[in-house]
């Protein structure tokens, strides 16, 4: 059964129509909200949240009917906001604790589950002191901390790795990529970073102008696409590319790893790329089927859009 069902959902801001009609059903696992800024990303979130009425179309949770049972729905999921949720003047300890508090817990499981949360992303040694004394990294963990306190199944993220140095928004990914994977929470990763959603995710919605325009598998979205192919050479390159482009063959250099992507013509052989590197004096040190990539896939559904 789909944890997540939305059907012909509309929402507006006054003039301006963010969601126009989406339509898509969720399941468990890790999914990605993939799209530019203002797409309806974050729209789509605060709707699932029942902080937003949509205009029509239908909403359901977990089986649940949104907005009717918002407060239902929400004792059940995690959300970590895009923007900074926590108070500086106090400790990280005090914060999840009055946060469990709010989802009904009583003081003492609180207060286990905040220390046990805590350790869990990493902040265990810093759980007492003042949240204004925390870097970025540090308000992040906070914030992940805070939506998985009162122990959700579903959890949804809005941009997670805002503001992180590369080192931190690796462990803030792999961090979120074990909840999944392990915890079997049901992750829904928002963001406009394609590299975040293809570490995490195992399927991916894609979103431009407030409607679906593709969803799927990545591993279908990045199937190995026909007639294209990734080869390096041993050496003499420029005269096994001036032999191929005769025969119409049409390439680009890949980086970083300096390799050829070729696209054979219609009637083109993939024995005809090893003949030309015979007939120049080289051979083929490396060849696969080329994959298309997150991005080229997300450039091309836009284009299409």
């Amino acid at each position: 059964m789909a944890l997540i069902e939305l059907e012909e959902l509309v929402v507006s801001y006054g003039g301006l129509r963010a969601l126009n009609g989406v339509t898509c059903s969720l399941s468990e696992g890790a999914v990605g909200l993939l799209g530019p800024n203002g797409a309806g990303k974050s729209t789509i979130i605060k709707t699932l949240l029942g902080f937003i009425r949509p205009e029509s179309g239908h909403v359901r949770v977990m089986g649940l009917s949104l907005p009717d049972n918002a407060l239902q729905v929400r004792q059940r999921m995690g959300y970590m906001p895009e923007r900074e949720a926590s108070s500086p003047k106090i400790s990280a300890v005090s914060f999840l604790t009055y946060c469990g508090r709010l989802f009904g817990m009583s003081r003492v499981d609180a207060m286990e589950r905040t220390h046990e949360v805590l350790n869990y992303v990493g902040l265990g040694e810093s759980r007492y002191r003042n949240m204004e004394t925390y870097s970025t990294g540090m308000l992040q963990r906070v914030k992940l901390a805070q939506a998985l306190v009162h122990d959700p199944k579903l959890l949804f993220l809005d941009e997670p790795t805002n503001g992180l140095d590369p080192d931190g928004r690796i462990e803030m990914l792999e961090l979120v990529r074990e909840i999944a994977s392990r915890r079997g929470v049901t992750v829904i990763l928002s963001s406009h970073l394609l590299p975040d959603v293809q570490h995490v995710c195992e399927r991916v919605v894609m979103i431009n102008r407030g409607r679906v325009i593709r969803d799927g598998l990545l591993s279908d979205l990045m199937a190995p696409q026909d007639h294209r192919f990734e080869l390096r050479l041993r050496d003499l390159e420029p005269e096994f590319l001036a032999n191929i482009s005769a025969r119409g063959v049409s390439w680009v250099k890949v980086q970083p790893s300096g390799n050829l992507q070729v696209t054979l013509p219609d009637g083109m052989g993939t024995g005809d790329l090893f003949e030309a590197a015979r007939s120049v004096g080289t051979q083929v040190r490396h060849f696969r089927p080329s994959r298309q990539s997150l991005e080229e896939a997300f450039i091309e559904a836009i284009g299409e859009d």
